[in-house]
This record gives structure tokens, C-alpha cells and sequence, in this order.
């Protein structure tokens, strides 16, 4: 077993990958590794002609991938856009994975995020020492992109400054990234394009400016639709972490998982599944990402505090913290979730006393 505590989706999924590629009779776009159809059934999932199951990394509307993956046959960017843990990221990265089989071009966008980091820099001992040369350019992800012909990607672009996105719109609408220091630049390669996510909780914190949006096809990653949709995200997340961290823990019982995303689903929607009782909302996201991570948590606290079998108490503090962000105004929503909807459900007992003695 790989020592790598995460490893890129390429090498996890390598078998998977080569599987589809032996199969691929589709026609494949210039420098790209797998036919836009195999990229949609790498992420959606699918049983092959030789009875090898390729699983879904996506779970959810596959006309959605399907206009990604078509998107970036064009000379339009993508920009995956939606709430806090709706799978942009994951998404980005298989997509590159399985097109360019090179998902490590990543800028990470922040507010201190520059010109440099998209466009190049420089070695300024070499600088100084020699001048302006090719020897003295630090390539960026994106013009490592540009000249290998892949995939490059930008997280979190509305975080970017927007001075610093529109450094983008040259790159996406001449494919050109000009060097005016040495009197040249970079073309773009055939397979060449840029997969950037957003969240619309950062709405108006930088506004991508009219041209560059144009540069832009967006898909807009919805929350799942169903409890069920939910419950499989979840469970097949959970056994992909438990086996890369070794946990020595039981798998969860899908009781415990159903019961996780059913709490963060009426919280989040504002009522009870069967409609029958409005819920305050609470402040936070309460995304399937955060429901993951309170199962992962749970099993840590079984594995080295418990008996090794995922139970109430192990999840009760994740679940706390996921939900009560602001200490005054979710604590009360809270409460009275737990006293009016947990409390009245007579096989979550368990989950109710768990909770309330926290």
C-alpha cells in the first residue's frame, strides 16, 4: 500500500484509466489521453465490455459532465461554479486526470494571489546575475499547461483580485501568453484549456469582470437531489478514506451515515424530510463535503478511542461543530432541532442523549 497520504487521481485511478483506454474506440480531441465519452463514463462510472466496473466519481445529473467534457473540446474555458462542497474541486481534478492524465496544474486562487502566479516569474538571483533570459523564467502551472497541451487549474478564481483574473483573458481568447522581457511567448498546444471553480458564497467578493465571464462556459454543480444520491456520495467517500488512512475501524453502518446526511439535509432545506416540520436554518454550508467529514471523524474517534464500531457518541461532536459555526445563533438553532425533531425520533435516542450531553 502507497505511504503517499493523498495521491493524485491519476494514480489512484490508474487501473481504471488504463481500462478505459484499452477500450476507447471513440475519436480523441488533440493531446487528449481518453474520446470525451470515456472522460464522461471515467466520471459518471460504467461497467466495460469485459466486465471491469469503472466507479462513478461523480454522482449526479450526467448531462452536467457531459456538457463539461464537450466544453472543453472548444476554445471555451469551464468554470465550475456552486455551494461550498457541492464537488467542483473533485471534479477538476478527474477531469484533468482523465484528459491529460495530469492533474498537478493547479494555481490556488487567494487574495494574495499574483499576476506571477498565472502568467510567470523569475529567478531573481539569475536575473540579476545574467538579465532577462529563458533560463531566468520560473514557469507557472498554466504555461506548463500552454506548451504540454493540458489541462491547467484554477481554484477558487473569485478569491483571485480582479486585476489579476483578467491576466487570464489573453491566455484564454489568443491561447497566447506573451513574454514582452524576452521578445516572445508561449502558444498554446493542441489540448491546451483551463478548468477554474467558484463558489457563490464569494459572490461580489471579486466579480469576474464581462470579459472574461465570456471566456467562460459555466456549469453550475448542484447540491444532490436525493437522500439516497446523498447517502452513496457519502459512503463511497468514507470507504476511500478509511482504506488510504488505515483506519482499524469497522465500516459505518449505513444507519449511521443515513442519519448524518438526514440531519444536515433538513437543516439544510429548512424542514423535516416527510414536510411535516419547519427548522431554522442554521449559518453554515452543511455540505455533503462537511457530511463526509464528520463520518471520517466519527471513525477516527471509534478506531482509537471506541471499540472500533461507528456509534453516536463518535459522530455527535462532529455534527455539533459542522452545524454551530456562530456560537450564539446556531447554538439556538440547534437546540431546538434537537429538542423538537431528534428528541421525537424513537431510534435516535441514542444520537439525542449523545448531543445534548456535549
Amino acid at each position: 500500500m502507497s505511504t503517499i497520504l493523498r495521491q493524485h487521481a491519476e494514480q489512484l485511478y490508474a487501473l481504471e484509466l488504463e481500462e478505459l483506454r484499452k477500450q476507447d474506440s471513440g475519436q480523441r480531441p488533440p493531446s487528449w489521453k481518453l474520446s470525451p465519452q470515456s472522460v464522461v463514463d471515467y466520471l459518471v462510472g460504467k461497467k466495460l465490455k469485459n466486465g471491469f466496473e469503472v466507479s462513478p466519481k461523480y454522482i449526479g445529473n450526467k448531462r452536467l459532465m457531459e456538457i463539461a467534457v464537450a466544453t472543453l473540446t472548444t476554445d471555451r474555458a469551464l468554470l465550475l461554479y456552486g455551494l461550498p462542497g457541492t464537488a467542483k474541486s473533485w471534479v477538476s481534478e478527474h477531469l484533468s486526470a482523465a484528459i491529460s492524465g495530469d492533474s498537478t496544474m493547479i494555481i490556488q486562487g487567494t487574495a494574495g494571489t499574483s499576476e506571477e502566479a498565472i502568467r510567470y516569474g523569475w529567478n531573481y538571483a539569475r536575473l540579476l546575475a545574467e538579465g532577462p533570459s529563458e533560463k531566468a523564467l520560473v514557469e507557472t502551472p498554466v504555461m506548463r499547461a500552454m506548451k504540454d497541451g493540458k489541462i491547467a487549474r484554477i481554484e477558487e478564481l473569485t478569491r483571485i483580485g480582479a486585476d489579476v483574473q483578467d491576466t487570464l483573458i489573453t491566455i484564454l481568447s489568443e491561447k497566447t501568453l506573451p513574454i514582452p522581457e524576452l521578445n516572445t511567448e508561449v502558444q498554446a498546444v493542441k489540448g491546451f484549456n483551463v478548468i477554474a471553480t467558484a463558489n457563490n458564497r464569494d459572490k461580489g467578493v471579486n466579480e469576474l469582470s464581462s470579459a472574461l465571464k465570456r471566456r467562460f462556459n459555466t456549469v453550475i454543480l448542484p447540491v444532490p437531489d436525493s437522500i439516497e444520491e446523498e447517502i452513496d456520495i457519502v459512503r463511497r467517500r468514507v470507504e476511500s478514506y478509511e482504506k488510504a488512512m488505515e483506519l482499524p475501524a469497522e465500516p459505518p453502518a449505513l444507519q449511521e451515515i443515513r442519519r448524518i446526511v438526514t440531519i444536515f439535509r433538513e437543516l439544510r432545506n429548512g424542514v423535516t424530510q416527510d414536510g411535516k416540520t419547519k427548522i431554522k436554518v442554521p449559518g453554515a454550508t452543511l455540505s455533503t463535503a462537511e457530511a463526509i467529514s464528520v463520518v471520517n471523524n466519527g471513525l477516527a474517534m471509534a478506531a482509537y478511542f471506541g471499540d472500533g464500531t461507528l456509534k453516536a457518541a463518535d459522530i455527535a461532536a462532529g455534527i455539533i461543530g459542522a452545524v454551530v459555526k456562530d456560537p450564539v445563533q446556531d447554538a439556538i438553532v440547534w437546540k431546538e432541532y434537537l429538542e423538537t425533531v431528534v428528541k421525537t425520533r424513537d431510534d435516535w435516542k441514542d444520537i439525542y442523549r449523545a448531543c445534548r450531553d456535549l
